[in-house]
């Protein structure tokens, strides 16, 4: 069976590299798996892009031509939102001259596929979200927001809100040109299969929650030590660490409530703790947050990544919304508990006082209370890095999650 991934990106962003995880995992049980992007970044030849220069630099452009469409009706959206309307994508026939078995469609925004697109695929498709925009007019996260319930409109991430925005106009595209389409709908996490599940446009629909998968081989604790000494890190502090695309910038990940949490820890940890940041370089004007900071940048390679989670004693992941939450599950992986707040898609990650902390939502005082229960007791600690690894193990590993595809494949294609 032949199956074809579809992605704006092969390796750059958390989306990418869920898909590509699958991808290879795929590969890894002896499915006959390869990837169509956009923009290409890695070097796997299984991994298909534009061919030729002009291709190529049409690709590149296509994100900034679709953000130019959007951006007269923008308001102060803290979200991206995409309007997915750039034509001569191409990619309906690529897909014709590779002619799989099934196509699996991940995160396809930034110019990669016009909505109406999708109708020109005649194949069964397999949709795995990786955030809200398939069901949404437009954003990517709603934050709060359920007007996609109904038929989207009065959109508080545009400038020119109406009852007949920008915002509806684009769910009810996708209304149209998805109709009678052969799509099942696949999430990482049961919050946003209940989001898909409630919405007007996929209420109807299949749905399967699948987690994100990861290579428990590369993804496993190693010596805290030896992890340190390769990232010149303290070895005698407690190290919290925080990371994401555009860590520091981003609003949804709270980077803001990581800074209010880290304030009222400062008078207790200034001295034995110190917070590492990942994703992002120093800003320009570094908030004080009462404990040292190393800011590392951007990292994209699975073995630094690895390496970082194993140097840390706790993950704090203080994000607004995820689809999922993949550095928490990363995180755990690696042997490291992770705090959090108890909302969206890291309530199927991180269990209460067992593999880490649960703190009232967007709470930053109970956040902070969750960063001290862990690091405040050695025993405690020890163990619940223990459980952290068996969550990962139990749930997590690519090759259940690739059985879990497979088997999907196999139904819908009968």
């Amino acid at each position: 069976m032949k199956i074809l991934h579809l992605n704006t990106y092969d390796i750059s962003g958390g989306a990418a590299r869920a898909a590509y995880r699958i991808h290879k995992g795929l590969q890894g049980v002896g499915m006959d798996s390869k990837m169509l992007v956009q923009t290409k970044l890695s070097d796997d030849k299984t991994v298909i892009c534009p061919g030729n220069k002009f291709k190529k630099g049409l690709a590149l452009l296509r994100p900034t031509l679709d953000f130019t469409f959007k951006n007269p009706f923008s308001g102060d959206s803290k979200t991206i939102f995409s309007p997915a309307w750039l034509p001569f994508s191409n990619i309906p026939a690529q897909i014709d001259s590779i002619s799989p078995d099934v196509v699996h469609l991940h995160w396809i925004c930034n110019g990669m596929l016009r909505i109406e697109d999708l109708k020109r695929i005649n194949k069964p498709i397999i949709w795995t979200l990786h955030d809200m925009w398939a069901f949404t007019g437009g954003c990517h996260y709603s934050d709060g927001c359920d007007r996609f319930q109904q038929d989207c409109g009065n959109c508080s991430q545009l400038n020119r809100s109406s009852k007949n925005d920008l915002s509806r106009s684009i769910l009810r595209r996708k209304k149209k040109a998805w109709a009678g389409l052969d799509i099942t709908i696949v999430t990482p996490s049961k919050w946003l299969a209940e989001c898909a599940k409630e919405s007007s446009l996929f209420k109807d629909r299949r749905i399967e929650i699948i987690h994100n998968g990861l290579d428990l081989n590369l993804y496993k604790p190693i010596d805290k030590t030896t992890a340190r000494e390769i990232w010149d890190l303290p070895i005698n502090k407690k190290l919290i660490l925080f990371g994401a695309m555009n860590a520091t910038s981003e609003y949804r990940k709270g980077f803001d409530l990581l800074y209010k949490c880290l304030k009222q820890l400062a008078a207790k940890w200034s001295d034995k703790a110190e917070l590492v940041v990942f994703g992002a370089s120093e800003p320009e004007n570094p908030p004080d947050f009462g404990l040292p900071v190393h800011y590392l940048g951007c990292l994209h390679d699975d073995v630094s990544l690895s390496l970082l989670y194993a140097a840390a004693d706790v993950m704090v992941v203080p994000s607004r919304q995820e689809a999922f939450g993949q550095t928490a599950s990363e995180s755990l992986a690696c042997g490291i508990p992770v705090v959090t707040f108890g909302a969206t898609g890291l309530l199927d990650i991180v269990e209460y006082q067992l593999n880490g902390y649960l703190a009232k939502s967007f709470d930053t005082s109970d956040l902070a209370a969750g960063i001290n229960w862990v690091l405040s007791n050695e025993n405690r600690h020890k163990e619940l890095c223990i459980k952290a690894r068996e969550k990962a193990v139990a749930c997590f590993d690519i090759e259940k999650v690739a059985g879990q595809y497979e088997s999907l494949y196999q139904e819908i294609t009968a």
